[in-house]
């Protein structure tokens, strides 16, 4: 009888009887047989009532002992093909249950990421860092010759450039991840997004004795030309690293209903098969990649893309070397 330990349970059934006594007391009263026709009706009603109510009673107790094993881990709620007010109630909980089991399990993945990502950090933090401690205790040495301490001061600034780099590249995405980065819609020439883009990079191929062949016509697109220019910069610079001095960079558009394509091809090696798949994953470096690479550029890129309505894939190129395809789409896929 552990069900009338309950006080919700007890005092309607305890009032049901009671109201079933009076009125077959009453009964007795007018006649005999008024009485037990009034008693035996409170008595079946009675228990039908007393059976419905303990029924729900204990299928609410049921979803009470699955709801503490789902808190503790041990079991998700089953399935019920009932109908009712009540079957109602458990579909909505169970439905409550598993968003908020889906949301535990995404907030553990977010963990996991989050501890991936600062393993990242720290580990891409490190080089530099040491190498600029280092340098500065070699630089402390009062007979270091001029040459040798001005080696060390342009190994210092390097250093220092790839912190910087690693620094805004992370800033960027994180404002990417929590979607406080405006990205504007507006006509964004392809010929003007390749002319910012490669501005700042000019230094770097002159100084390879790199030629970047441009192949723009009218092509157009709707997106922000800043974070697109930021993009298209990083694959041109993966490229221009990725080519042998006095190679070719090759940048070229293409328009159709569906989207406008940007195509940059390097006259590297191209790519290992073994990384390809793993290309835009952030702090990924491959085989080939530069000293001083931080492994977040491509990674940044393929967000940037995505959040235009873009895409970004890479290939090695039938002619050789790495081919890049950013695809900005003019409506949603």
């Amino acid at each position: 009888m552990k069900w009338l330990k309950n006080p919700e349970l007890r005092l309607p059934l305890f009032l049901f009887f009671a109201g079933s006594v009076l009125f077959s007391l009453l009964g007795f009263l007018l006649d005999v047989r008024a009485g037990l026709l009034v008693l035996a009706t409170a008595t079946v009603s009675f228990a039908l009532f007393a059976y419905a109510t303990v029924r729900r009673y204990r299928a609410i107790a049921a979803l009470s002992e699955e709801l503490d094993r789902i808190l503790h881990g041990s079991e998700r709620l089953p399935l019920s093909e009932e109908e009712g007010e009540l079957a109602i109630l458990c579909s909505e909980i169970r439905k409550m249950t598993l968003r908020l089991s889906e949301q535990a399990d995404a907030l553990i993945a977010d963990r996991r990421r989050l501890s991936d990502a600062l393993a990242d950090v720290s580990h891409q933090l490190r080089t530099p860092l040491t190498a600029i401690g280092v340098t500065v205790s070699l630089l402390s040495k009062e007979d270091l010759p001029r040459e040798e301490r001005a080696g060390l001061l342009r190994s210092l600034k390097r250093s220092l450039n790839r912190i910087d780099r690693l620094i805004d590249a992370l800033l960027k995405l994180s404002r990417i991840d929590a979607g406080t980065a405006v990205f504007r819609r507006e006509p964004v020439p392809v010929s003007k997004l390749v002319s910012a883009a490669a501005e700042p990079l000019l230094l770097l191929a002159d100084a390879r004795g790199q030629r970047l062949t441009v192949s723009v016509g009218e092509e157009s697109f709707e997106g922000d030309p800043f974070w697109s220019a930021e993009a298209l910069g990083n694959l041109i610079k993966n490229c221009i690293e990725h080519t042998p001095e006095g190679g070719e960079i090759r940048i070229g558009a293409s328009e159709n209903p569906l989207y406008t394509e940007i195509v940059v091809r390097d006259g590297g090696e191209g790519f290992s098969p073994e990384d390809l798949p793993r290309l835009f994953e952030r702090f990924y470096r491959g085989r080939n990649a530069a000293p001083d690479s931080v492994g977040i550029g491509l990674a940044l890129a393929r967000e940037i893309a995505a959040a235009q309505n873009g895409t970004l894939t890479a290939k090695n190129a039938s002619s050789g070397g790495a081919e890049f395809t950013l695809r900005f789409y003019k409506s949603t896929v």
